[in-house]
């Protein structure tokens, strides 16, 4: 099948939101199999919505929309829907009464204007989408062989709404199963990888495999789609396997959510304690680490020794090694993870320090980087060069920091 995803909302066109509901739904409809061939974006003006919505009808067979459900005189979604196919609107008393308890056990107490029941009109003849994260009911519908669903706008509303109910309706639409594996690759760019893994993706039909460029590294996804899971796994797991066996070891993971968190898990199964000293990256690494729930059971600490004042009195760095080699250094960085380690007692110390730019102290290159990791079989050090571009400097640099402690916990070679 095919799909449209219509995202409404004049806050959209504005720029003044970010329409990150039909990057997140269109992710989701490739693991079922799904293929969105467009995406459209139109104001709260039913006239361009009604326009918009003739377009779909001829070339998807599923429209999907988000936004637009909710209790203000510009939320006109579904009755422009609903007037598209031919329906007729219906008002919910079951619905109705859900939004009044959830003002009343969610929201304190807050005064329910008359406005909210608007939300309980619903396009006769539809599978209701209860809002448990909002007010907003979602729906779905299907009218000579197009299906219809209507998300809520609001990006937390939208995903939940989209996992619990439209996921459900839309795998019920085919007898087959779609899976897939998600192969995880850092250190080799998305051009790189395709090259290496052309023939054998133009070979594949079933299942299928397709790279994607994340932020700083490569998602490689395997999809195959059969009668059952149990047939679905035996079709995909030669792929991953023989994919792994390409691309070596620059594959950090199958279907785990990210590099801090395989870091995350392979220090906690390990007993290894880690410390942080970071320069350019302003804390980065840090952040990254300590947004996982249970990282004090591996994380001691961190400096931001953003000075090389900081770097002397914070880590221990000596001012003559500064002053001889400058703070962007391979000697600096080993100090500061020497220093860093020696200070926390941790098992393992990364040290980074480097111009993110644009504009650098002393003339340095924008995007030099020096990344260390120290633990007790020494000091170990990659010097980077990771372009322009401050945000990706600064994230490639913490890459290339959670990397090394990957690498050596697994026993790879680090630098």
């Amino acid at each position: 099948m095919t799909a449209e995803i219509i995202s409404v909302g004049t806050e959209l066109l504005l720029g003044n939101v970010a329409n990150t509901d039909a990057r997140d739904i269109s992710e989701k409809l490739s693991e079922l199999g799904i293929n969105v061939y467009f995406h459209t974006v139109v104001g709260d003006n039913p006239q361009r919505l009604s326009e918009a919505i003739e377009i779909a009808k001829e070339r998807a067979d599923v429209i999907i929309t988000t936004g637009g459900l909710g209790p203000t005189c510009d939320d006109l979604t579904k009755q422009v829907l609903a007037s598209a196919f031919g329906l007729k609107l219906y008002f919910s008393e079951q619905i109705a009464d859900v939004i009044r308890g959830y003002f009343k056990k969610s929201l304190s107490g807050a005064e329910m204007t008359e406005n909210n029941l608007q939300q309980a009109w619903l396009p006769e003849g539809c599978t209701v989408f209860n809002n448990e994260w909002g007010t907003a009911p979602g729906c779905a519908f299907a009218v000579g062989g197009k299906h219809v669903v209507m998300l809520p706008g609001p990006p937390r509303e939208c995903n939940a709404m989209f996992n619990a109910c439209a996921q459900p309706y839309l795998r019920a639409l085919s007898d087959d199963i779609m899976a897939s594996h998600s192969i995880r690759v850092f250190g080799r760019g998305e051009s790189a990888v395709e090259h290496t893994l052309r023939d054998m993706m133009n070979e594949l039909a079933n299942p299928t495999l397709a790279p994607y460029a994340k932020e700083g590294e490569v998602l490689l996804r395997v999809t195959a789609k059969a009668k059952t899971a149990e047939e679905a796994e035996a079709m995909m797991a030669p792929v991953v396997e023989k994919v792994k066996t390409i691309v070596g070891d620059y594959v950090y993971g199958v279907d785990v959510g990210s590099l801090e968190e395989t870091v995350f898990n392979l220090m906690r199964g390990a007993g290894v304690k880690l410390a942080v000293a970071e320069s350019c990256t302003g804390g980065l690494l840090s952040k990254r680490i300590t947004d996982i729930p249970g990282a004090s059971g591996i994380f001691l600490g961190g400096v931001v020794a953003y000075s090389n004042e900081s770097k002397a009195r914070l880590l221990g760095v000596d001012r003559a090694l500064i002053e001889k080699n400058g703070a962007v250094s391979r000697a600096v960085a080993a100090s500061m993870a020497e220093g860093i380690r020696a200070a926390t007692g941790a098992d393992i110390g990364i040290g980074i320090t480097g111009y993110a730019g644009p504009e650098t102290a002393g003339g340095g290159s924008e995007g030099s980087v020096f990344t260390a990791l120290c633990d007790c079989s020494g000091t170990y050090v990659r010097e980077l060069h990771l372009g322009s571009g401050r945000a990706r400097v600064r994230t490639m640099a913490a890459n290339h920091g959670l990397d090394m402690l990957r690498r050596r916990l697994t026993g790879l070679p680090v630098e």
